[in-house]
């Protein structure tokens, strides 16, 4: 059997309230014990940084916040193919976000890029400056590393 290779990646800016709930998560799941070959990285609002990190891996997990949309706190969890999406014509690295690299990594690398991709999107209450999380949503990050955690022992043991 090959072991996997895994990335987990904390999307967002944590300047900006809620949009620090990836980087959140990925400081939770930097705190638990898992095998050889789990990586964790904040990649902040790097879109680019997604398709590097990510090359080479088998399995890739992606934490980021979701625009409020009046469920704060609200958990998804969604297979990366579903969420994959071009890059807009003309679009510079400033639009270029993690829905974009996962559509440019499975095409740029193919069987390089994880074929295993799941996106766990958190609702933001709040999007203002700011460093402090809103409650329902520092409840959710606790939730989401635990969902992060138990998707990281299913793809170790299969």
């Amino acid at each position: 059997m090959i072991e996997p290779q895994i990335i987990v990646l904390g999307c967002g800016n944590p300047n900006r309230s809620d949009d620090g709930a990836g980087p959140a998560v990925i400081d939770l799941l930097r705190s638990r014990q898992f095998p050889p070959g789990v990586r964790f990285f904040d990649v902040g609002t790097d879109g680019m940084a997604v398709i590097y990190k990510a090359r080479g891996a088998t399995h890739l997990a992606i934490v980021d916040a979701r625009v409020p949309m009046g469920t704060p706190g609200s958990v998804y969890e969604v297979p990366g193919e579903v969420l994959a999406a071009p890059p807009a014509r003309g679009a510079g690295l400033h639009e270029f976000r993690w829905d974009n690299a996962i559509y440019a990594g499975q095409r740029i690398y193919g069987d390089a890029f994880p074929a295993f991709v799941t996106v766990f999107l958190i609702e933001a209450e709040t999007l203002a400056l700011g460093l402090s999380l809103s409650p329902k949503v520092a409840t959710a990050v606790e939730l989401v590393a635990n969902k992060v955690t138990n998707l990281l022992q299913h793809w170790t043991s299969t």
